[in-house]
């Protein structure tokens, strides 16, 4: 039998308050880059909620393929890109988290590394199955053109010297270009054949 993880409240009549005064929405991410579609999912929480808690997934993952970029990286990338769609940073958290490949506790590590939160904004289904398992409540995110805005179609186009630009902030690609994270990706993805017999 499987025992579930159970996490502890304390309800905020415990601690003198009426009601619970900052609502705040978690959104977890990898973020390779932060592209417009994650604007607007921001933008769309922050409709719903007093506060955003952007959690950076994998974040100790960095100069591979499909994560190719460094936490601060991206930490910089996500505040610049809200800074440049005029969303307060003072209703941002950003919250990085090192992967955790045993599924039953990867959402205690989300929970002690965060302040308390009300809701999870997930569309992936195994983040959905995990948070309300573990007793929190998972509400959908509005898709905003998902097959244009994906950090993967983004990481082909660097690859293949297409327009990935369009498809982020301009502060993102700015901070991509300073990064030389071109190159890098494109550097990542060449193999060692051309080497061989010298």
């Amino acid at each position: 039998m499987t025992a579930k993880i159970k996490f502890y409240r304390i309800d905020n009549a415990e601690r003198g308050f009426d009601a619970l005064t900052v609502r705040r929405g978690l959104f977890v991410g990898r973020f390779q880059p932060f592209h417009k579609g994650h604007t607007e999912a921001v933008k769309d929480i922050l409709e719903k909620m007093d506060e955003i808690i952007i959690v950076i997934g994998s974040a100790q993952y960095s100069h591979r393929l499909d994560n190719p970029f460094t936490t601060g990286e991206r930490v910089t990338m996500i505040r610049d890109a809200l800074n440049e769609a005029k969303i307060p940073l003072s209703k941002v958290w950003i919250v990085p988290v090192e992967d955790l490949h045993v599924h039953m506790l990867w959402v205690a590590k989300i929970v002690g590394f965060s302040p308390e939160f009300s809701f999870v904004y997930t569309n992936e289904p195994l983040t959905r199955r995990l948070f309300t398992e573990a007793g929190f409540k998972a509400k959908p995110i509005p898709f905003h053109k998902r097959t244009l805005y994906s950090a993967t179609e983004i990481r082909k186009r660097m690859l293949a010297d297409e327009d990935w630009e369009a498809l982020v902030p301009k502060s993102v690609a700015i901070c991509i270009r300073e990064m030389d994270g071109v190159n890098r990706l494109r550097d990542l993805a060449k193999t060692d054949e051309g080497q061989k017999g010298k």
